[in-house]
């Protein structure tokens, strides 16, 4: 909606920053914001630092206060009368496009963005109601939104008008408490879709400034307000904030903005108020946009290390680090920062042992520089618990594997091997370390009471060693187990904490058992007299080794009969025993198993869902990006054989291609750097074409046989893939 040259023309708007000094003057003065003498963009003057919510070495997130939080409310000014309706709006753009006369529009325009009153007295649904509740804005949304549909349809001087105005307010509105009309101003001139356009930076910033520098009693009000926000509109909001950010990191011209060093404020500012919508999205279930929609891929290209380590070392000081707000760092980003904060501990803890032998006048060894475990297959199961018991101490090592009695050098293959083997033992249900759920496709802890609990350790630091070296395992936990390993996420210095333990809902419980989160749900909804109906109390029954025992879910809870009062309080009890306390132990041993390796500040960084992809993959499948990526080994890709293969890839169904993949590699979800990151192989089997494929899973590698024709490929691949478990005909 910007002229090629907006630049020249808008830069002449930077004298925001310069006039400050001159406000009262010309406020004083009467002046019009149209008639305002604009200096050079690249003498800008800063305004005053925003104090940045730094918080030493915890996830920064705007705390939403509690709705009975009053803030001291300064007077409300009394607001111009303005009738426009959005009708008398649309008929006023139809004739200034049928006639060209913009002289109604241009004038509502220039009055309606000259001060945050004249905002108000435009967009509020009634200005004679307050509207001091974070349950309503009072904004007129439908009137906004066909306003700023309409802006950047307009001439060039009325949107110039617009954005004088909004100088003109920012620079009204810059000292003195807030009303809950300035807020209101605020919220809609973030939805101004001129701030799509470079050449509007400046203006933004300042804008964004002003609301970062809000307190937190305000920020709870623009979070309500926000979420109520419609999709689009809401996605529109965060994707201009995250452009903001990476074009002022790399600017594509950077002679558009002033100079890094005088606008460093920028970035701190836009990121503080993508967290205001980052709150608002969370407070929603669904939310409105996916986590992933705030993930800011262009900071993948900075140095992420020093991020970290600015956030580490500088916790508790004014300094910014995109690491306060994680939020907005991709998984990709924190895989490799935890990467490479593992490979640092390694390395460390590897120059430590070599300097202690050293020390001890004793000769080096290179062995000392692994993690090196030798298991009997036999013996998988016991030896691994052995082996890993008994080297505590070099769980941050790099990973080395040796089967006794077989000469196989670890390159990686028998690592993988490894936990393969040791998921399928450890997760088969004749185990009961665990329980298949096969409605839900997943597995849970078993309630059982043992003496011991070291193998749900084991599990643990299993899944801590493949964080560690980077292998995606066969896992399938619900999402509520990844909650819980981050609860919390650095491990307590007094042992006597509890671990493991979360907030858990019936939604929790549904991604496990549905069947019983559906009979409970029927009981919430239940109409009729629960407790003579159901004669129910708050005991709950379960079995152990052919016993059953009762448990009470509060003091003598068998006492106490579930009523129509007190039933939401029952589910709640229930869903906690079922997730929480009757697996404690189990849990705790498998939480500590896992911060046994990956204890780093970088868990601080993750969400559930994240720590899920990294310990299984994302399940998000790309054949195509397969293709491009595949090795091969006595094949060409240009070869048929190779061209019929993909073109029935291609042609399957998302189970099909799940199983082929799970065929190959072991597990049918992908790493966190995509498909590449398989280092996919197909080679050529010499063998019978009455055979099927063979896969190689700890080398990710499919053997194909030469098929004289696409029918007899794809029926081979379909048997094989659809008829091999785990080891069964490799």
């Amino acid at each position: 909606g910007l002229e090629r040259d907006a630049k020249n023309q808008f830069s002449t708007f930077s004298n925001f920053i310069t006039t400050i000094n001159q406000k009262k003057e010309g406020i004083g003065n009467g002046s019009s914001p149209t008639q305002l003498v604009i200096p050079n963009i690249k003498n800008v003057r800063d305004l005053p630092p925003i104090c940045l919510d730094v918080r030493q070495k915890q996830r920064i997130s705007i705390d939403t206060l509690p709705q009975e939080l009053k803030a001291p409310i300064p007077p409300e000014p009394s607001l111009p009368i303005r009738t426009k309706t959005v009708k008398d709006f649309q008929d006023d753009m139809e004739k200034a496009k049928s006639s060209g006369d913009w002289k109604a529009v241009h004038d509502f325009y220039t009055t309606t963005f000259d001060s945050f009153l004249e905002i108000n007295a435009a967009f509020k649904k009634d200005t004679s109601s307050p509207f001091n509740t974070i349950e309503d804005s009072g904004i007129n949304a439908k009137f906004v939104n066909v306003v700023y549909d309409a802006l950047l349809n307009t001439p060039q001087d009325v949107q110039k008008s617009v954005l004088k105005g909004v100088i003109n307010g920012l620079l009204q509105e810059w000292k003195g408490p807030r009303t809950k009309d300035d807020l209101r101003a605020y919220c809609i001139l973030l939805q101004n879709p001129q701030f799509s356009n470079t050449s509007t930076y400046v203006i933004y910033a300042h804008l964004l400034r002003q609301i970062a520098a809000l307190t937190e009693a305000d920020h709870h009000f623009l979070v309500h307000w926000s979420k109520k926000i419609s999709q689009r509109r809401f996605k529109q909001l965060v994707d201009r904030l995250l452009q903001f950010i990476s074009l002022r990191l790399f600017p594509a011209k950077p002679e558009e903005f002033p100079p890094m060093v005088k606008c460093t404020w920028w970035i701190p500012s836009a990121t503080k108020v993508l967290a205001l919508f980052n709150a608002a999205n969370s407070l929603i279930s669904p939310p409105i946009i996916s986590y992933t929609d705030f993930y800011n891929s262009t900071l993948d290209h900075i140095d992420l290390m020093e991020e970290y380590h600015n956030w580490q070392c500088c916790g508790n000081s004014h300094r910014f680090s995109f690491c306060q707000y994680p939020f907005i760092i991709s998984i990709a980003a924190k895989k490799v920062i935890i990467q490479r904060d593992s490979e640092q501990q390694m390395i460390s803890i590897a120059r430590q042992s070599l300097v202690d032998k050293v020390s001890r006048r004793q000769k080096p060894d290179m062995n000392m520089l692994f993690l090196n475990v030798k298991v009997r297959r036999t013996h998988l199961v016991s030896d691994s618990l052995d082996e890993l018991a008994r080297k505590r101490a070099d769980l941050k090592k790099k990973l080395k594997v040796t089967f006794v009695g077989e000469a196989g050098l670890d390159m990686g293959g028998l690592t993988k091997e490894w936990f393969l083997l040791l998921i399928r033992q450890i997760f088969h249900p004749d185990y009961g370390m665990f329980t298949y759920h096969k409605d839900s496709h997943c597995h849970w802890f078993s309630s059982f009471k043992c003496d011991n609990y070291s193998e749900f350790r084991l599990v643990g630091a299993l899944m801590g060693l493949a964080v560690y070296n980077s292998i995606t395992l066969d896992i399938r936990f619900p999402p509520c187990c990844y909650k819980k390993l981050l609860s919390p996420p650095i491990v307590p210095c007094d042992h006597n904490t509890l671990v493991g333990i979360c907030d858990v809902a019936l939604e929790d419980l549904i991604q496990i058992m549905p069947e019983l989160a559906h009979g409970l749900s029927e009981l919430l909804s239940y109409e009729g007299n629960v407790e003579k109906d159901f004669y129910s109390t708050f005991q709950v029954f379960q079995e152990e080794f052919g016993v059953i025992k009762s448990y009470n879910l509060k003091p003598n809870g068998d006492k106490i009969p579930v009523t129509n009062q007190n039933r939401k309080e029952y589910v709640q009890l229930y869903v906690d025993f079922l997730l929480n306390k009757s697996i404690y132990k189990q849990f705790a041993a498998f939480y500590y198993g896992f911060h046994s390796v990956c204890a780093s500040y970088a868990l601080l960084l993750l969400r559930p869902e994240e720590v899920e992809i990294l310990v299984c993959g994302s399940p998000e499948l790309d054949m195509s990006a397969l293709q491009r990526s595949t090795q091969y080994e006595g094949y060409q890709k240009t070869d048929l054989t190779i061209r019929y293969f993909w073109d029935v890839v291609l042609e399957f169904s998302l189970d099909l291609q799940k199983k082929l993949l799970h065929f190959a590699t072991g597990s049918d979800r992908v790493p966190v750097g995509g498909m590449a990151d398989l280092n996919f192989k197909i080679s050529k089997s010499e063998t019978s074409t009455n055979w099927l494929p063979v896969a190689h899973t700890c080398f990710n590698q499919l053997c194909l046989p030469p098929y004289k024709n696409k029918k007899e490929l794809k029926q081979k691949l379909i048997i094989g893939i659809s008829n091999a478990e785990g080891f069964g005909l490799e």
